[in-house]
C-alpha cells in the first residue's frame, strides 16, 4: 500500500493483516519507516532512488522489527518512485494498478501547433532517442551489499512480464543466492530473456548508470514452448509458443539449472507426422529430449551469433 489513509483503515478493520509499504510511498529515510512501523506496517518496499550507502544508514536508525524490502531487477520507471500517469492518460492501463503499457518507451517527435501533422524529430545523441526510456535494474553483483546493509527481501519487477520472463529470471537469482552459479553464469541467464541494456541504477551512486537508454531491446533468445508433464529422457510432449526447425540446437531450462544446450532430432506433430518446422503457436508436438524434465520446463534457443 502507498496511501496512508488507505492503511490505516485496513489496520483498524483487519488489524491482524500484514501490510507493506510499497515502494510509490518512496520512502527515503528512516524517520518515515517509524511513522509506519508506528501505524501497524510490517515491511517497507524502499525507493528506487536510495543509494546502498543510504540504505544501510537508514536500517541503522529504523526499527529492528520492520522488514525492508529493494527491488534488484526489472524495467525502471521513469517517475518518481514509479508514480506515472503517462500509460493511464494513454492508453487507459494505469501503471499504478499494475497495467503500464510502458508508454514512455515509444519514439515520440514534436509537432508546432500551427503546423499540424508536421513532425520533429528529437534528436538526443549519435546514439538514438530515448527521451523517456530508462535502462533496466540489474543487480546480480550487489546482492551481498544489498543484504549487508539491511535489505531481508529481493524484489524483481513483473509488471505484464510473460512466463518464460518470470521463470528465467527468477531462476538465475534463485540460484545464485544458493550459491549454485556465479555473478557472470547469473548474467548469461538474464541475457536470455528481452530486455533494455542493465543498469545498477542508483545503488552505487553512479548518475552515469541512471543515462536514457539508447540501445533499444536485446533480444537474442526465443521462447519455443513449454514441456507438458513430467517427463523421463527420451520423449516429450511440447506446447509451442514460436517457430523452430528439425537440426536446431536449443537449450532446456529447469528449476535450479542453467540452460542445457542440445539438437532438436525429432518434431511429430498431433496426428503422427514428423516435421522439418514447427511454426504454429500453442500446438502440441513431440520432441526429444536427453534429460528428465518437470511440467512447465521450458525450452529456448539463441537466435543472435
Amino acid at each position: 500500500m502507498s496511501d496512508i489513509g488507505a492503511v490505516a483503515e485496513i489496520k483498524e478493520k483487519c488489524p491482524d493483516m500484514e501490510v507493506h509499504i510499497s515502494t510509490q510511498a518512496n520512502t527515503m529515510n528512516y524517520k518515515a519507516c517509524e511513522v509506519y512501523y508506528n501505524m501497524g506496517a510490517a515491511r517497507v518496499v524502499l525507493a528506487r532512488e536510495l543509494s546502498i550507502e543510504k540504505i544501510a544508514e537508514l536500517r541503522a536508525h529504523a526499527p529492528k522489527e520492520l522488514e525492508l524490502e529493494a527491488f534488484i531487477h526489472g524495467a525502471m520507471c521513469m517517475s518518481y518512485s514509479g508514480r506515472c500517469l503517462l500509460s493511464a492518460y494513454l492508453t487507459g492501463r494505469s501503471g499504478n494498478r499494475g497495467q503500464c503499457a510502458q508508454s514512455c518507451r515509444w519514439n515520440y517527435y514534436l509537432m508546432e501547433e500551427k503546423r499540424p501533422g508536421e513532425y520533429f524529430k528529437i534528436e538526443e545523441d549519435d546514439k538514438g532517442s530515448a527521451i523517456l526510456s530508462s535502462k533496466e535494474l540489474c543487480s546480480a553483483s550487489l546482492l551481498d551489499k544489498l543484504a549487508e546493509a539491511g535489505i531481508c527481501s529481493f524484489k524483481i519487477e513483473g509488471r505484464m512480464r510473460t512466463p518464460f520472463y518470470t521463470a528465467t529470471v527468477v531462476n538465475a537469482y534463485k540460484m545464485l543466492m544458493n550459491g549454485q552459479c556465479s555473478v557472470e553464469d547469473t548474467m548469461s541467464e538474464l541475457d536470455t530473456v528481452s530486455h533494455r541494456p542493465f543498469t545498477t541504477g542508483f545503488y552505487l551512486g553512479n548518475l552515469e548508470a541512471l543515462s536514457p537508454d539508447t540501445g533499444g531491446y536485446v533480444r537474442d533468445y526465443l521462447f519455443l514452448g513449454t514441456i507438458q508433464g513430467d517427463t523421463k529422457a527420451g520423449d516429450a510432449t511440447l506446447l509451442t509458443r514460436n517457430a523452430f526447425n528439425l537440426g536446431d540446437e536449443v537449450e532446456l531450462l529447469s528449476p535450479g539449472k542453467k540452460g542445457r544446450k542440445y539438437k532438436l532430432e525429432k518434431i511429430i506433430n498431433d496426428k503422427g507426422e514428423a516435421l522439418d518446422r514447427s511454426c504454429n503457436p500453442m500446438k502440441l508436438v513431440t520432441i526429444n529430449l536427453p534429460w528428465d524434465a518437470q511440467d512447465g520446463d521450458l525450452l529456448r534457443m539463441k537466435i543472435n551469433a
